[in-house]
């Protein structure tokens, strides 16, 4: 039997820190990740540009170099994949961890095989599960919870629910290519998260009428030809469609969490963790990154969690 120190539970910038941590400190670790390396960071837009500068997004004191005042979804990909590789880091891709069993030490079932560790951290983020809108028709294939690229949209009627970054993008890129754009968005304004030099863009567009945007409104169902939607008077309205983007937000897998012990709290899923070691209330698991903010997906991101690597090596070296 092999047995780990630390067991890092998935591969994103945040693991990665953790990962780099644990081997400056002489730990045997591995990090186990179901899809590629910084796998949520591969499924983003491909034209994706963060609201951070790249100061803000280094791991371990790393540079992270571009040209650009603010990096983007292939500059971030370059950097956290060439860490993975600069650094030699132990990590097993496509490999998804199915259960955590306690013992003398944590027994963790992966799809491959059974691994043996004194620690679990728990960095999994929240891009896999998508905030679903739990209405009729949202099974069909023309709904999608994840945008990539505007082509596909091109000259097609697009229904684009949200006023989030991820929405406002869909809908600026997806209109510039020629389609159809109609925001539903249950708030009365686009959201004051979105990036500041995009949000004047949609702004401006929404105003002139070349993309079309009802607030305070609430898709009721989504039928193969059409939606069917509130408007903010409480009027019913159908309109012909032959796309809907549910940019809706994700969430974590709560489940995996349950399962594995760890307390969850209020209707926001609040995981129960120690802020100062970030242990949970199971002993010797850990969390790190988004994962901790449950459903409130917006309190953590890679600039102000990468702190939790020292935090969680730091008490697991005390503790031994």
């Amino acid at each position: 039997m092999e047995l780990y120190d630390v067991l890092i539970i998935g591969g994103g910038p945040i693991g990665l820190a953790c990962a780099l941590e644990a081997k400056k400190n002489n730990l045997k670790y591995i990090v186990i990740e179901k899809g590629t390396v910084v796998n949520s960071l591969y499924n983003y837009p491909l034209y994706m540009t963060f609201f951070s500068t790249a100061d803000r997004l280094e791991i371990d004191d790393i540079p992270f170099i571009t040209t650009k005042p603010k990096p983007g979804r292939q500059d971030a990909l370059e950097y956290y994949q060439g860490i993975a590789r600069a650094k030699d880091i132990n990590i097993k891709t496509y490999e998804k961890v199915i259960n955590i069993r306690k013992s003398a030490f944590f027994q963790v079932e992966t799809s491959k095989q059974n691994y043996f560790a004194k620690n679990v951290i728990v960095a999994t983020g929240f891009y896999d599960l998508p905030n679903l809108m739990n209405i009729p028709g949202e099974d069909l294939p023309k709904v999608k919870h994840y945008y990539t690229e505007p082509y596909p949209y091109a000259f097609q009627n697009v229904v684009v629910v949200g006023s989030s970054n991820s929405a406002v993008d869909a809908a600026l890129e997806i209109y510039r290519k020629g389609g159809n754009v109609t925001m539903i968005i249950r708030h009365t304004e686009i959201s004051k998260s979105v990036k500041y030099w995009v949000k004047p863009d949609i702004e401006n567009r929404i105003k002139e009428g070349t993309i079309k945007a009802f607030f305070g409104a609430g898709l009721l169902e989504v039928k193969t030809h059409s939606v069917i939607f509130k408007t903010n008077h409480g009027e019913i309205k159908e309109i012909e469609n032959d796309f809907v983007l549910a940019m809706t937000g994700y969430l974590p897998d709560f489940d995996f969490l349950r399962n594995i012990g760890i307390q969850l709290n209020n209707d926001c899923q609040n995981p129960l963790y120690n802020p100062e070691t970030m242990e949970t209330n199971v002993e010797g698991i850990y969390l790190a990154g988004v994962v901790c903010g449950g459903r409130d997906t917006h309190l953590w991101f890679i600039e102000n969690s990468r702190i939790h690597a020292k935090k969680i090596i730091k008490d697991i070296i005390l503790k031994n």
